[in-house]
């Protein structure tokens, strides 16, 4: 449900980031400052505080929809006003958000209150610069509606976001493991024109879109089909399965428990020789590098592209709705089952349920309270709001039930108004879903995602780990990602993939897959006991 984006920031965006709770001189232990004066005993519920004055300074990211700002989101007002604490929002573009943020937490200084990590802090980076505080004595304490999720289905997150030496530092932002994740999707019509059936193999996918450039699918007698749009981002997501390989994850374990490093796979260099084939036939969107969504958009309703590559929440949302005669009942934009891959097999890669965490600065002068609104902020009260807005507005009560308004199921409306808030811990919910979105939507993702892998697991780093991970990951992965977009494009050849290869091994692959190989072991190991 995301509009991937990328914007330069304002110098009013940056100057933003230079406000925060403390300052550079302040050191003093955020887990020793008074908190809040309030006569309020938190059980869960809000307000945490009785106190007018109670402020917490938030660092996050801002809505992937262009036309929407989360600091003025119903919503979001309304969670803040139930919790009695006074936000000030620091949001910022999630095209560039780590980019933005990276330089700030290097620093270390004049931290936000409370801030969503540019990642999920795999090696501890984070933690270990001291730059969060422990939370285990407030959830002890305070976390009712942690403690609650954790106790639930949610308990292998807490696994995951334990350290090894068993503490922990975040609250979760959690989304859909299978449900409603991202996958192929080709226009039905066209698809019909040109006298095809959805693809089940990798030869028929490439047939259909050669189909789709050469026979005039949109029937307006000129050649001007783009026959796949699709987003740089996506590229490896979509086409790795098709020969076995997580490229988003990076790394994978087969069938028995080894693990492999997907770009340095013989299975790659097909995957590279069939998109570079793609690419030289015009069958993949030429601009491919700096598509956008909004530009996806505007293909299909202008019914120049045939197939594209993204969240299916987009499906009936974003495409589907762009033609004049949809009705809403009969798909014209669908998801495709996954292709078998050069194995047999047939999935997608989903993702982890963290979708991304949130911690408490050492600059904060009051944690408790900052604890207290993030637990708040992830309770049934607040998970309401997110899901279902506010009644009477975007739902209505109807013998016992949410039943959504017109414009709750209106997409624009709702992205507005703070629906599925990605600047908050929120938690993604199928029923959300599946109360906006169309009955053969709904349909079409109950058939796809049973066939839905697990990505690679969560797992915090062993100091030693971490120091591999740091000294040689950043540069493999920019070497890399430049090396794909070369070979794809053709400006390097693919004979000398042995010597890519040969790059990898002195950039210390052997060792991170050693790294990788413990890591997987204990996850293992974890999820047996």
């Amino acid at each position: 449900m995301k509009r991937v984006i990328s914007l330069t920031l304002s110098l009013t965006l940056i100057a933003s980031l230079t406000a925060g709770c403390g300052s550079a001189n302040d050191k003093k232990s955020a887990t020793t400052s008074s908190p809040t004066t309030s006569s309020i005993e938190y059980k869960g519920t809000g307000p945490i505080t009785d106190n007018k004055s109670a402020k917490l300074t938030i660092l996050a990211t801002n809505s992937y929809y262009t036309n929407a700002d989360l600091s003025q989101a119903e919503i979001i007002k309304e969670v803040v006003k139930r919790s009695g604490v006074n936000v000030e929002w620091q949001l910022l573009p999630p095209g560039n958000y780590q980019d933005a943020i990276a330089p700030r937490l290097a620093a270390g200084s004049a931290l936000p209150d409370i801030i969503k990590l540019p990642d999920m802090d795999p090696t501890m980076k984070y933690i270990n610069g001291k730059l969060f505080v422990p939370i285990d004595s407030y959830y002890e304490k305070f976390g009712v509606n942690l403690k609650k999720l954790y106790n639930g289905e949610y308990a292998g997150l807490k696994a995951s976001l334990t350290t090894p030496d068993k503490k922990m530092y975040y609250i979760p932002q959690i989304g859909l493991g299978k449900e409603y994740q991202p996958y192929f999707m080709v226009n039905m019509r066209w698809l019909n024109n040109v006298g095809l059936k959805e693809p089940t193999t990798i030869d028929e996918f490439t047939n259909m879109l050669k189909a789709f450039r050469n026979n005039d699918p949109n029937k307006n007698g000129k050649q001007d089909e783009i026959p796949l749009s699709i987003e740089k981002g996506y590229i490896g997501k979509s086409f790795g399965p098709m020969f076995g390989l997580d490229l988003e994850s990076r790394f994978f374990a087969d069938k028995s428990g080894k693990v492999h490093f997907s770009y340095f796979e013989a299975a790659y260099k097909d995957y590279l020789t069939y998109l570079n084939s793609l690419y030289k036939q015009g069958l993949l969107d030429p601009d491919f590098a700096t598509t956008t969504r909004d530009q996806k958009i505007s293909r299909f309703a202008k019914d120049i592209t045939g197939a594209t590559f993204d969240y299916s929440w987009q499906m009936s949302q974003s495409y589907s709705n762009q033609f004049k005669d949809y009705d809403g009942k009969t798909p014209i934009v669908k998801g495709i089952a996954p292709v078998k891959n050069i194995n047999g097999d047939q999935y997608y890669v989903g993702r982890n349920v963290g979708t991304g965490i949130f911690g408490i600065s050492r600059d904060c002068k009051d944690p408790e309270l900052a604890f207290k609104f993030l637990d708040f902020a992830i309770s049934d009260e607040a998970q309401t709001l997110y899901n279902w807005g506010v009644e009477g507005v975007t739902y209505n009560v109807v013998d016992g039930k949410k039943v959504y308004t017109d414009k709750g199921k209106d997409n624009d409306f709702i992205q507005k108004y703070g629906i599925n808030p990605v600047n908050m811990p929120s938690i993604q919910s199928t029923a959300m879903a599946e109360g906006i979105l169309p009955a053969w939507h709904v349909q079409v993702d109950k058939q796809i995602s049973p066939m839905v892998k697990a990505p690679w697991p969560a797992v915090y780093s062993l100091p030693e780990e971490a120091s591999v991970e740091s000294q040689y990951l950043t540069d493999l992965n920019t070497y890399i990602d430049e090396m794909e977009m070369k070979f794809i494009l053709g400006t390097e050849s693919l004979a000398n993939f042995d010597k890519y290869k040969d790059k990898l091994k002195n950039m210390h692959v052997d060792e991170l897959l050693k790294v990788r190989q413990a890591q997987y072991d204990r996850y293992v190991a974890s999820s047996k006991k």
